[in-house]
């Protein structure tokens, strides 16, 4: 019977930048596993920071260096599916094209810019910033691992402790089918149901199951983890096994190909000038409003030619439900018309092809259940100001979530996988010190290591899911400013250090 040192659940980047840790200090005996019948091009693009690309340089500098020269490297021409796949898409076009991120009013006046250059990074926060597609961020990590390390077509359902044989196990299934994912992906009509296949001990008779074991588990399967679902079913956190909505969704068209020549005029006169991308907001009204819950249009310009948008709006999420093409056009202009959008915008989307409309609630895994309360220093963050007792527990026995399984979050601050990044540092370090002490079948040293990961993470992504939820960051360039202080300037090996 093969017992593995570690299985990862999830061969997205941040399990894969987990196993390369793991790997890179020594612990070789790692098998990812994911459910994905093949590694298909699938995903939007991702902005890496200046705290994502130091944690991911403290896992291996090799795989730092790759991923810096991928982002080089590719160019992704698929149709941009995020606001971040549209970022990705304007820093790599030819120089002629502003390489910032330019907010600007409806009248058309520069709120601010955000300089998207790698040296503008370093040079404020000792680390640049990458965007990559997701696919390809995905691909460079893969080939960084023996290919007999990373496995698809293994679906989770279940996970089972057995203390007899000092591991837990693992049981999956392989299918053909492509589980429904409702938390995390664009769709043309929001259907806001359970998975397709839930965790049970009756299996449909067509599927073979399979059974891993591992001395520790790492949960890194996304926003829907299934193994967050098994973990809370029967515990006190049952009620957090699935994702909440956080009171935000986007409601998008890709692509409009025939603009009427006056409005594209004026779109371009007005709006875009030198930029393909340029998102706009009423900075004259809603003056005791956060800036989060203002509507956001967000205006880009493909390569080809073509113009599409992306608004983001604080909605109910029942105001969604069976929303789609024509119907979803006349909620969009409905909510641009309450916040005072100047005609331009709304005709735009008025003329926007039904077929090509597309809706994305966002939701969430809040890393404190207390509602963000309070930090009482603007320069400190102490876990004392976090109540740990009544939160859902990031692990459970030999089993641990990182990244979006443990604090899924909208992608308003570019932060969901740059926090993995982090996880998947704090988690290489906890484990390897575990091994380092041969603590395998420790089960409380197991556990107050997984709670040291627990106490350093928490409150920081805490105040990362506060700036995203409430845009505070945006108030002023004061705030903006002390926020990316924050984030971008930790040095990561005092965050190791304090996890040994």
């Amino acid at each position: 019977m093969e017992i593995y040192d570690v299985v990862i659940v999830g061969a997205g980047p941040i399990g894969l930048a987990t196993a390369i840790g793991l790997r890179k200090r020594g612990i070789e005996n790692v098998q990812v596993i994911d459910q994905t019948r093949t590694f298909r091009h699938v995903g939007h693009g991702l902005d890496i920071l200046p705290n994502g690309l130091k944690a991911l340089k403290c896992l291996d500098s090799n795989a730092y260096e790759e991923v810096r020269k991928t982002s080089v490297r590719f160019f992704n021409p698929q149709q941009p599916n995020d606001e971040e796949t549209v970022k990705t898409t304007q820093e790599q076009k030819p120089s002629k094209i502003s390489p910032s991120w330019v907010y600007k009013n409806f009248q058309g006046q520069l709120i601010r810019s955000i300089p998207l250059g790698f040296d503008d990074w370093f040079k404020d926060y000792g680390e640049g910033r990458v965007s990559i597609p997701w696919y390809d961020l995905q691909t460079t990590l893969r080939h960084l691992l023996p290919q007999e390390r990373v496995q698809a077509n293994h679906r989770c359902i279940n996970v089972v402790d057995e203390p007899e044989n000092r591991c837990v196990r693992i049981d999956c299934v392989s299918d053909t089918s492509i589980e429904a994912n409702p938390y995390a992906h664009w769709t043309n009509e929001h259907k806001h149901n359970d998975t397709q296949f839930e965790s049970s001990n009756i299996l449909p008779q067509q599927l073979e199951t399979k059974s891993l074991r591992a001395k520790l588990i790492v949960a890194a399967d996304g926003i829907n983890s299934t193994i967050r679902r098994v973990l809370y079913k029967d515990s006190p956190y049952c009620d957090f096994a699935q994702p909440e909505y956080s009171g935000f969704t986007a409601i998008s068209c890709m692509e409009i190909v025939d603009i009427p020549s006056e409005l594209g005029t004026e779109l371009q006169d007005k709006f875009f000038q030198e930029s393909s991308i340029v998102t706009l907001s009423n900075d004259q009204i809603f003056s005791d409003q956060p800036w989060i819950e203002k509507p956001r249009l967000m205006l880009f310009r493909k390569r080809s030619g073509e113009i599409g948008y992306i608004i983001t709006l604080a909605l109910p999420l029942d105001s969604l439900q069976g929303k789609s093409g024509s119907s979803l056009i006349d909620l969009a202009v409905q909510e641009l018309e309450k916040a005072d959008f100047p005609h331009t915008l709304k005709q735009l989307v008025r003329i926007s092809p039904p077929a090509n409309m597309q809706q994305r609630p966002y939701y969430i895994h809040r890393a404190t259940i207390s509602d963000f309360i309070q930090i009482k220093s603007k320069t400190d963050i102490n876990t004392e100001d976090y109540p740990v007792k009544f939160q859902p527990s990031w692990s459970s026995g030999r089993v641990v979530l990182v990244g979006d399984a443990a604090h899924g979050m909208p992608p308003f601050t570019a932060q969901g996988a740059n926090q993995g990044l982090e996880d998947a540092l704090a988690i290489a370090t906890i484990i390897a010190n575990i091994a380092l002490e041969n603590n395998w079948d420790d089960l409380q040293a197991i556990a107050t290591a997984f709670e040291k990961y627990e106490r350093l993470r928490r409150p920081f992504v805490t105040y990362v899911q506060k700036a995203t939820l409430t845009g505070f960051p945006h108030s002023s360039n004061e705030n903006l400013q002390e926020y990316h202080q924050r984030v971008h300037c930790r040095h990561f090996d005092q965050v190791v250090e304090a996890l040994l």
